[in-house]
């Protein structure tokens, strides 16, 4: 049986074959920085206590929903991706999926994320989990990718959302602090997906998606990426001054990830052609994610709490 775009032949697959075909539609990579982008949120809201269950849920709710909208990304985008050497080998390019089974999964995947929140959670976290799959389908991957540069910019919200559904899931509501995680989010987009961007220019040129290295060339796409790199500074900070939501321990995380962030992108925009500098700036961008959530874990357990307090007490009576 044939694939009848692409002209690719099927391949017999056993069941496990199967299984990894349906996985990597969901893009699992992306996911992983998603979840613990959730996790974050969630630790801070319930303050460094959060009910294992709840969080159970909603990150198996959260892999779910991002799974949905990455496998109708890869539906709608088939044509290119059998165009590009780095996604030819995808499932639905290949012809190991089809696109009704593809879309049918996608299906059932929201209908999962959307059940499981409002039965363990509430309806705010499980429309939350459902905006992001209709910004990431309909905003990003079907009005901007193949028709502006600022695409990241503005469908990288949907990668913000994840922290809101995880706040929402233990709090029923948005705070100020909600919308900085979603702020920090759509700040750090940008320098980490074109990092990457700059990496497979030839690609994206190849199938015509007017990524901004694409457009604009590897200068001007390094210099947008140090400008959104020195805006993290005072967007991270913002959780410990004015919002008093972290502490004096993910101040000084954020102030050296930020650091060396800048440094990154700094070095990028002397050499914006250097490949090796563009992948060490996109790599360094994962890291920096995984790193900032997980100091806001740290900060907000209640050892650490009492830690602060007895080295602050300890000072005073030096002083």
């Amino acid at each position: 049986m044939q694939n009848a775009m692409t002209g690719v032949s099927r391949r017999n697959q056993d069941f496990l074959q199967i299984i990894q075909s349906y996985v990597q539609l969901t893009k699992p990579r992306i996911i992983l920085l998603l979840l613990i982008t959730t996790a974050g949120a969630m630790w801070i809201a319930a303050e460094g206590q959060v009910d294992p269950v709840l969080l159970l849920v909603t990150l198996l709710s959260g892999t779910f929903a991002s799974g949905s909208a990455n496998t109708i990304n890869c539906l709608y985008d088939r044509d290119i991706d059998y165009v590009m050497e780095r996604t030819r080998d995808r499932p639905l390019p290949s012809g190991r999926v089809s696109p009704r089974d593809a879309l049918i999964f996608a299906i059932a995947l929201a209908i999962a994320s959307f059940t499981l929140l409002t039965v363990f959670a509430n309806l705010l976290s499980a429309c939350l989990a459902m905006s992001g799959i209709l910004v990431y389908v309909l905003v990003y991957t079907h009005w901007l990718k193949r028709h502006s540069t600022q695409n990241i910019v503005i469908g990288g919200a949907a990668g913000a959302i994840p922290p809101l559904v995880g706040w929402a899931a233990v709090t029923g509501e948005l705070s100020w602090a909600a919308w900085v995680l979603f702020a920090i989010i759509c700040l750090w987009t940008p320098p980490h997906f074109w990092a990457l961007a700059i990496l497979i220019r030839e690609d994206y040129a190849k199938v015509g998606v007017p990524m901004l290295p694409v457009v604009e060339g590897n200068e001007s796409t390094s210099r947008q990426i140090f400008y959104y790199t020195l805006s993290l500074i005072p967007a991270t900070l913002l959780l410990v001054y004015p919002l008093h939501v972290m502490g004096v321990v993910y101040g000084a995380i954020a102030m050296l990830l930020n650091g060396i962030f800048v440094q990154k992108a700094w070095k990028l925009m002397q050499t914006p052609s250097d490949l090796q500098v563009a992948r060490a700036t996109f790599k360094y961008s994962i890291f920096y994610m995984m790193l900032l959530c997980a100091g806001m874990g740290i900060d907000s357990l209640p050892l650490t709490h009492q830690l602060v307090d007895a080295a602050t007490t300890y000072i005073a009576r030096l002083g």
